[in-house]
């Protein structure tokens, strides 16, 4: 059953009716022809790492064995029991690369419709192509996280998935980094569906008396009894509310404007769209903060201790290039549970060391979420460094780092009574998108062809611990 909440309850199916012309909501037929990769269909039974493993379960990936011709097998969808995983989409033929209904015609790249809005149909509808292999479509996401190069590329995006998914749009972040995994491309979409079926409730939650953003997407969605939580930031109508701003003219007094905005966020945008949904900042799992500059992360972490101190919720920082406005500094996302949950939050003990991440991993249910993580090892130091400039035609630092970042991942994977088969999806914020090739190579080296659900984009640089290049999310299912 999908319906939306605020009080009172709409059938989604009215609002595909509703926004179908939208955007000028087109399929472009050559798009849909060449879009799907010729990768494969894989079963993966669960093996444990423990007596605790449960025999039977399976992750269905969808890949391609040969990413544009290289050896990397790229895990561009994951199914995890309900759960499908779309991960780190972008513009380009999984097989053959630059796609020429993206490129345009040869020497007219310009011509027919906007070389950036080319790129978001491209990607919403491969993807619903994708979801619809698993039974499912888009109507059925919960969840989307977009990365982009720049602010047109937002706006052409919004444009496309106004088009594709009417205006029953899932929670959402958008934020600008660096650059996205190639060099041709704007925008970055990794994306999570529920498969439809007897059990399975979604509802889109509004907030009281407040309007739906001029995006689209809604503040939360609940899935059963997880509860969605859209990236948010301390904005009121696009712009800092007084109480938050600090004027220019002054030197100091009080908290500085960054601390401001993580408690405004906290507070009043992420508190209310949890009360919406049935829940509380307690019942809190993953939250992923997109902070402007690593100067802000001691604050950051000072400030949502003051709140999650006594509550574990894992947590991943990321350094941000910019935002919806450019007053903003911190926008942060949130999974939590709902009130009266049947499933049980529980604190996963991970021999992780300190250094490495800014909080706990945390289990609800079939899904673990690990904090953020970063190659640094019980001495403090990060692997490779010394050498890593040296061989940067080697990728050693994205080679040492990913090994010990996978090293971690096992770790997590293995307390929880399974194997890196369910690993659903492996986040990697870079400093130097190069480093990814070293990154790919510890994959290979540790899983062999074993396809990698990999979404990576470029983060500003440098990260905190001196030498660190890459800060790490695992998604991990115990289905």
């Amino acid at each position: 059953m999908n319906t939306l909440h605020e009080g009172n309850r709409m059938d989604r199916r009215d609002f595909f009716v509703k926004g179908a012309a939208l955007a000028g909501a087109v399929i472009l037929p050559s798009l849909a022809a060449r879009a799907d990769p010729a990768g494969s269909t894989v079963q993966l039974a669960q093996a444990g790492g423990g007596a605790s493993a449960r025999a039977g379960a399976a992750v269905t990936v969808k890949s391609v064995d040969r990413l544009v011709g290289t050896a990397i097998s790229y895990a561009y969808a994951v199914k995890a029991g309900p759960w499908i995983f779309l991960n780190g989409h972008e513009a380009y033929d999984f097989e053959h690369g630059l796609a020429p209904e993206v490129e345009g015609p040869p020497g007219h790249r310009l011509s027919g419709r906007p070389p950036l809005r080319r790129e978001a149909d491209y990607i919403l509808q491969r993807m619903r192509r994708i979801l619809k292999e698993f039974g499912a479509d888009l109507g059925n996401a919960v969840r989307v996280d977009q990365y982009y190069t720049m602010g047109p590329a937002v706006s052409a995006y919004h444009l496309a998935r106004f088009a594709e998914f009417g205006q029953f749009i899932p929670p959402s972040t958008s934020i600008i980094m660096e650059r996205c995994f190639t060099a041709r491309t704007n925008t970055h979409t990794s994306l999570l569906a529920v498969v439809p079926g007897p059990g399975v409730t979604v509802e889109g939650i509004r907030l009281p008396n407040q309007p739906i953003s001029a995006s689209g997407y809604f503040p939360a969605m609940v899935v059963n009894d997880l509860v969605f939580v859209a990236g948010n930031m301390a904005l009121k109508d696009g712009e800092l509310p007084p109480h938050v701003k600090i004027p220019e003219t002054r030197r100091w007094g009080g908290q500085t404007g960054f601390r401001r905005q993580v408690h405004t966020v906290i507070k009043e945008r992420l508190e209310p769209s949890l009360k919406a949904a049935g829940s509380a900042l307690e019942h809190s799992l993953k939250a992923q903060a997109y902070i402007r500059g690593v100067d802000n992360f001691p604050d950051f972490m000072d400030v949502w201790s003051q709140y999650f101190r006594e509550i574990p919720c894992a947590v991943t920082l990321v350094p941000a290039k910019d935002y919806a406005s450019s007053e903003g500094m911190i926008e942060i996302n949130l999974i939590a549970l709902k009130g009266g949950s049947t499933r049980r939050k529980e604190v996963v003990r991970v021999d992780i060391p300190g250094l490495a991440t800014y909080g706990p991993c945390v289990r609800a249910g079939d899904l673990v979420f690990a904090s953020g993580l970063m190659a640094v090892g019980r001495d403090g130091s990060v692997p490779g460094a010394a050498n890593a400039a040296a061989f940067d035609g080697l990728s050693l630092a994205g080679r040492a780092q990913g090994a010990m970042l996978l090293d971690y991942a096992e770790a997590v994977c293995k307390a929880v009574g399974v194997t890196s088969r369910n690993i659903v999806r492996a986040q990697y914020f870079m400093t130097d998108m190069k480093d990814f090739a070293g990154v790919a190579a510890a994959w290979s080296d540790r899983f062999g062809k074993q396809p990698h659900p990999f979404a990576a984009v470029q983060v500003p640089g440098p990260l905190p611990p001196s030498g660190a290049t890459v800060v790490s999310d695992f998604w991990v299912y115990a289905g």
